[in-house]
């Protein structure tokens, strides 16, 4: 039996002029990928903080479906990029894979929206485990 999973996320633009801050040094490669990086200009070269605070709640999304509270957010290991038509498409490698493969997931979906100075990251799956019901309360109760 099939689960739908919904992550969500919300990202202040502020937040990514704090991680532009030239004092604060290149804390952005640790948060996204190289190709994520490149993905995240502007046509004039500057940095699309639009772009990147969606890329940061997209991630988080993601990570809210992998079902490891309590761990670190296997940063690199979840790529939020363009796919097919300008979509974001979500690529997964090392941890952030391994996490999903134990948590049964298929195919991730991501929708990002950014307005009035935040970017909010929606992300959906389904997974073919079936979780223990012990947790749940009859509804006869």
């Amino acid at each position: 039996m099939s689960q739908p999973l919904v992550g969500v996320d919300l990202v202040p633009l502020a937040r990514v002029g704090e991680l532009l801050d030239p004092g604060v040094g290149p804390v952005l490669g640790r948060f996204l990928s190289a190709d994520e990086l490149a993905a995240s200009r502007t046509p004039d070269g500057e940095p699309d903080r639009a772009g990147i605070a969606g890329r940061l709640a997209a991630k988080e999304a993601v990570f809210k479906l992998l079902g490891a509270v309590g761990r670190p957010v296997p940063w690199q290991g979840i790529e939020v990029l363009r796919g097919p038509g300008g979509r974001p498409g979500v690529r997964l490698s090392g941890t952030a894979a391994e996490l999903a493969q134990h948590a049964g997931l298929g195919p991730i979906d991501v929708s990002i929206s950014h307005d009035g100075g935040f970017a909010i990251a929606v992300a959906a799956a389904t997974t073919f485990r079936t979780p223990p019901l012990d947790h749940l309360i009859p509804l006869d109760q």
